[in-house]
């Protein structure tokens, strides 16, 4: 594994590709600064979907959608390192068992946190909750910006994509997903 100061290291070589005076006063610290934050914003890396999904309560009967709708997130594409950002909607049917609310954000967050694709961030948390909660159905719908579409290549400014993942009976009974869009597209608070 690569320490702390070869990653700062490898920012000084990428400055130095990048900028002729790369040892300027407003550089210097750019490599410390670039790690730390590559720290927080990778930080997905570091959890554990069990410890965020495995502390659950007792469902009391509840046997309806759970939706967490319009969770914004930011990622980073394995593919250019451009930024993405958008929201996700994540749904589970509880059996008997269900989970705190800030967890499906922190679920997400874990996904996102790391170098990824769109899909992959969408099949993990669909992934996790099935894994987890084993619940009657589970769905997760990401809709987000693309930094490597919008400033670089075809330039698409206002592209929005995508992805769903519907499992159990969101993926089986039309009902269920009709009515998880629904409860998606109606107004917020």
């Amino acid at each position: 594994m690569t320490t702390r100061d070869e990653a700062m290291e490898a920012v000084s070589t990428l400055l130095s590709y990048l900028e002729k005076d790369y040892k300027r006063e407003g550089l210097l610290s750019t490599p410390k600064r670039v790690v730390d934050s590559w720290d927080e914003i990778f930080s997905g890396y570091n959890e554990n979907s069990g410890e965020i999904l495995d502390a659950t309560f007792n469902g009391e009967g509840y046997d309806g959608i759970v939706l967490l709708r319009d969770i914004e997130f930011h990622s980073t594409c394995e593919h250019h390192l451009q930024p993405f950002n958008g929201r996700a909607h994540v749904a589970y049917i509880p059996v008997d068992r269900i989970v705190g609310i800030s967890k499906l954000s922190r679920i997400v967050d874990l996904h996102a946190k790391r170098l990824q694709n769109q899909e992959r961030i969408t099949k993990g948390i669909a992934d996790d909750l099935e894994s987890h909660l084993s619940p009657l159905g589970a769905a997760v719908i990401i809709e987000a910006s693309h930094g490597c579409m919008r400033c670089r290549g075809v330039k698409k400014q206002n592209a929005v994509m995508t992805t769903s993942a519907m499992r159990g009976v969101f993926f089986d009974k039309q009902e269920a997903r009709q009515e998880l869009m629904q409860l998606i597209q109606s107004k917020p608070l």
